[in-house]
């Protein structure tokens, strides 16, 4: 099932990504396997949102991370809900 998911840092650092089986991703992460969120030291999920579709997933990926804004992040992650479209 394909997923977007944020993870965060204990320094408030967000890091977005999608993948089609989200156990195994956090395994990597968690692992300190994946370098761009290596850097990054101890991570925590802390929102995951199923799509259709993996096709969507890095659809959303892409516009949020295009976004760049804390704050469009920290709500999501707060309300729960992505509200952009793939």
């Amino acid at each position: 099932m394909p997923f977007v998911y944020i993870l965060q840092n204990g320094k408030g650092k967000y890091y977005i990504g999608s993948t089609s089986d989200l156990g195994e991703r956090m395994r990597h992460h968690m692992g300190g396997y994946t370098p761009s969120t290596k850097r990054l030291g101890n991570l925590k999920l802390v929102f995951s949102q199923k799509y259709k579709s993996l096709k969507d997933a890095r659809s959303i990926e892409l516009k949020l991370k295009k976004l760049k804004r804390h704050d469009y992040i920290a709500n999501i992650v707060k309300d729960g809900f992505i509200k952009v479209k793939p």
